[in-house]
């Protein structure tokens, strides 16, 4: 497991701001020990946790050009047929991953291609399973193709993620299950494919990024 750079500031600034709490705890209240052990084991475990967020597993990536691979860790919450307003302007299957905060947030790209598009979006936070966070949040929308197909992928913010890093530029050659960006503390990833495309998961199945077959290309 390695730690992704995107937590390096976040990891030190927790460091030295609980380092500093409890220094001046057990300085200026010696005579409370369990005043001051308390804070520091809740101290070490919201630390352990901000680590475990920013973590990278060792994986055997999932390389197939006819399978979209899931850009993202956490729970399938949406599979339907809708109207995709951004970039295809018609109908498209979406399939949406919730993120937890307890997930990886590494987010990849679920196809090699081309980005043909990478668009941030300023917008709301609301929570991620609200079914107007796909078009009102805070979103990063990234349109890969591959010759044949096009398939959208879209970062939504939610209501504790109010950061989202995305790598791609439009007109970049990119590579399956390479990093496409981050989302800081938990939200959700939308994938739109054609209508017709088969689906190989289930709502409320748990997948892994770079790993998990989420559909399969005609």
């Amino acid at each position: 497991m390695t730690i992704h750079r995107e937590g390096t500031a976040t990891i030190t600034l927790t460091f030295v701001v609980l380092a500093l709490l409890n220094g001046a705890l057990f300085y200026w209240f010696p005579a409370n020990p369990a005043l001051c052990w308390t804070v520091f084991g809740i101290s070490l475990i919201l630390f352990l946790f901000i680590i475990s967020f920013f973590r990278i597993p060792g994986r055997v990536l999932n390389q197939d050009e006819q399978l979209v691979i899931a850009p993202a860790d956490g729970r399938v919450v949406v599979i339907e047929e809708t109207v995709e307003t951004e970039y295809f302007k018609d109908k498209r299957l979406q399939v949406s991953i919730f993120m937890s905060p307890a997930n990886v947030h590494v987010n990849r790209n679920p196809i090699s291609g081309e980005v043909k598009l990478s668009q941030y979006h300023a917008g709301k936070y609301l929570v991620a399973w609200h079914p107007k966070s796909s078009t009102e949040n805070e979103r990063h929308t990234v349109v890969i193709g591959n010759g044949r197909q096009e398939i959208l992928v879209r970062q939504i913010a939610g209501a504790l993620a109010r950061r989202i890093v995305n790598y791609l530029k439009a007109g970049m050659q990119v590579k399956q299950n390479e990093e496409m960006g981050f989302i800081k503390f938990g939200s959700r990833v939308d994938i739109y494919l054609p209508v017709g495309t088969k689906v190989d998961v289930a709502l409320e199945q748990h997948v892994k990024g770079g790993q998990t077959v989420i559909a399969r290309l005609g």
